[in-house]
């Protein structure tokens, strides 16, 4: 009995222990960096899991993003890359899965000994950084997802006949967004770049404040849209500097030394995207840097690398930049669309079409193209050309941009390399129409590949956000059960401004209330004794009572449902609550005494037998009162004036209450 008792605890315990294992490993899939090496030249591939393909979509498949670890890298899926010199590098590789319903798979750096060096070897060869892109690129390996990490790559190089000593900003976490899209979680550098504590405004100059740049330079306004992108030198550096410190939260500043003529060098950082990113999925946000190529000098270059959030890896993406709208300026607004697009065909796809679906509150005729990829001019009305060019058709619900007789290589064609020169966007703008409610506005593109089945993206939406608007109402309270009652109020609304439908409320009043009791009562008295010790028989006795209650109450609506059913009649349900700070009670009764005839009829007063009783009391918070109503008012029942009803059926007496009240919403 004992050995079996010993075997079930030992059967338990392996169980136990198993179970826990299989709880703990949360590593759904992995991948492995593969190399061979031929002396100083070392070819990359990577073993990769089966991709999960999500239904209805196109061909699932992985993009790759490869850290040699001696300040290089590559977009390639098996990039052959020469090292310098011969020593130890540490290798990283980050996968994304597109059209893959799964996470990224997870991959572990592989240290890789180099053996051998070749001196003429040129580093970061074949990214043509000076000659392509002005000396100054912006490089992220995948879309932000919430809880996810991306890699992104800062790359810059010396343009000058001289060796230069310059500076690196990196902003991000923009301050419109309540909460931090990023978290910077590593930096990797490779060419002694020093990461620097100052102030932001800093150049030739002195740290100058805001106001002090505005009467130096002349300029009010620090939102300068040509800072946003731009590949050429600019000048006054405080000015860029500061607007960046407007515009982003965070901040990194790294000093780099001894950098040689046409050298090109790459910084590498890793972010981790936080989960309350969640709720903005389909925004666009942003990380800006500000390149200084010398200290001391006020001319910089400025990028800013724009992303939409996702919750899934999709080359087919719409996005828009204001997820949360003001209702009151929205009228001075335009809202901001991008539609991306990428061509994952075995050839080059020559007629794209993006069938775009526009929400009703946006005017269609105000259409503006603000920027797009390929690059191209609008074309002509009713005309057919043969060069390239950017159509754009407007119909009842939809506005469809065309690219036509345009080139966009596929990434399975052969001979691309270049990932990029297989993307394309459009970016686009409209204003609100004359009437639109506070809706959200959704929106989603079809885009079609030549004569290829279309490919439908997410929806992007903006919201409106609350806003605050006040109300300041008056009226009057009337108690049924009452019969000599006046009851007067003043107070403040609070609530979301201008709701189309449903929204909730919360009210506070201050009111007078006076109550009048006015009794009286006779009585017969058979004997009347008298202080002097006289007496009478048979009197009468009169009492009259006047009783004033005089109560300053606070009516409170914590919260209550309303909803317009037009923008003239609206309903309101929801408790209430009122209690008096002040209850003064005063009571006056006056006793009469008569005599009576014999026919019982009242005689003379016995004054000396008759008396008045005043008293007065104040007894606050005795009188506190549980209720729930449901009103309608009738007038302007989103912002401005309107009257309203209200019956409150109270849980203690009086039971039934009227409230009438004019209200104005600001």
């Amino acid at each position: 009995m004992k050995s079996r008792l010993i075997f079930i605890v030992l059967m338990l315990f392996f169980y136990s222990a198993n179970a826990q294992t299989v709880e703990n490993d949360t590593i759904i899939r992995t991948a492995k960096i593969v190399y061979n090496t031929n002396g100083n030249q070392v070819l990359f591939n990577a073993d990769t899991p089966i991709l999960n393909q999500i239904a209805g979509a196109p061909k699932a498949f992985y993009t790759y993003y490869w850290e040699f670890g001696d300040g290089d890298y590559s977009f390639s899926k098996e990039p052959k890359h020469s090292y310098k010199e011969k020593g130890n590098y540490k290798v990283q590789l980050s996968i994304t899965n597109n059209y893959d319903d799964g996470k990224p798979p997870t991959t572990r750096p592989k240290e890789v000994a180099v053996l051998s060096s070749e001196t003429t070897t040129d580093l970061n060869s074949g990214h043509n950084l000076v000659s392509a892109f002005n000396g100054f690129r912006l490089q992220t390996n995948r879309e932000p997802v919430p809880d996810e990490e991306i890699q992104m790559v800062v790359s810059y190089g010396n343009d000058k006949d001289y060796a230069t000593k310059g500076k690196l900003y990196l902003f991000f976490n923009e301050k419109k967004y309540k909460s931090k899209n990023f978290e910077l979680i590593d930096a990797r550098l490779y060419n002694n770049e020093i990461e620097v504590e100052e102030g932001i405004i800093a150049s030739k100059y002195n740290s100058i404040s805001k106001d002090e740049l505005i009467q130096t330079t002349g300029i009010s306004t620090f939102m300068d849209a040509n800072l946003i992108v731009t590949d050429s030198l600019k000048q006054n550096l405080p000015l860029t500097l500061e607007d960046s410190k407007a515009y982003y939260n965070s901040v990194k500043v790294y000093d780099f030394n001894d950098m040689e003529p046409n050298e090109d060098r790459n910084m590498f950082f890793t972010f981790k995207t936080t989960p309350e990113m969640l709720k903005d999925t389909s925004a666009v946000i942003s990380i800006r840097s500000v390149y200084v190529p010398e200290r001391g000098m006020d001319e910089h270059k400025v990028l800013t690398k724009e992303m939409e959030i996702v919750t899934s890896h999709d080359p087919n993406k719409m996005a828009v930049y204001d997820t949360r709208l003001n209702y009151r300026l929205v009228r001075f607004k335009r809202l901001k669309y991008k539609v991306r697009f990428q061509n994952n065909g075995e050839g080059p796809a020559r007629l794209i079409k993006l069938n775009v679906e526009i929400p009703k509150m946006l005017d269609k005729t105000s259409l503006k193209v603000v920027d797009m990829y390929p690059k191209c001019p609008i074309c002509p009305d009713e005309k057919e050309v043969r060069y390239s060019c950017l159509d754009t058709i407007i119909s009842k619900d939809k506005i469809s941009f065309q690219f036509k007789n345009i080139y966009l290589p596929g990434t399975e064609q052969k001979g691309v390399q270049e990932k990029d020169s297989t993307k394309g966007f459009v970016k686009y703008s409209l204003k609100f129409g004359k009437k639109f409610h506070k809706e959200s506005s959704k929106s989603k593109t079809s885009i079609i590949f030549d004569k290829n089945e279309p490919i439908i993206t997410n929806t992007s939406t903006s919201r409106f956000s609350p806003g605050i608007s006040i109300g300041v109402k008056a009226g009057y309270n009337s108690f049924p059960n009452l019969n000599d009652s006046k009851s007067y109020f003043v107070g403040a609304t609070i609530s979301p401004y201008k709701s189309y439908k449903k929204y909730l409320q919360a009210e506070l009043m201050v009111g007078n209330h006076e109550i009048k009791e006015i009794s009286s009562a006779n009585e017969q008295v058979d004997v009347l004794e008298l202080p002097d010790g006289t007496g009478f028989d048979r009197v009468l006795k009169v009492e009259d009572r006047n009783i004033i209650t005089t109560k300053i109450n606070i009516d409170v609506v914590p919260v209550s449902f309303r909803y317009n059913l037009n923008g003239v009649i609206g309903l309101g349900v929801g408790p209430q609550i009122s209690l008096d700070i002040s209850n003064e009670t005063e009571s006056e009764i006056k006793t009469e005494y008569y005599t009576l005839i014999s026919n019982n009829e009242q005689g003379k007063l016995i004054e000396a037998a008759s008396s008045t009783t005043t008293t007065s009391e104040n007894n606050p918070l005795s009188d506190i009162k549980y209720g729930l109503f449901g009103d309608i008012t009738i007038g302007a029942s989103r912002i401005g004036p309107s009257i309203g009803a209200r019956y409150i059926y109270n849980f203690n007496e009086p039971n039934s209450q009227l409230h009438f009240y004019v209200i104005w919403k600001l």
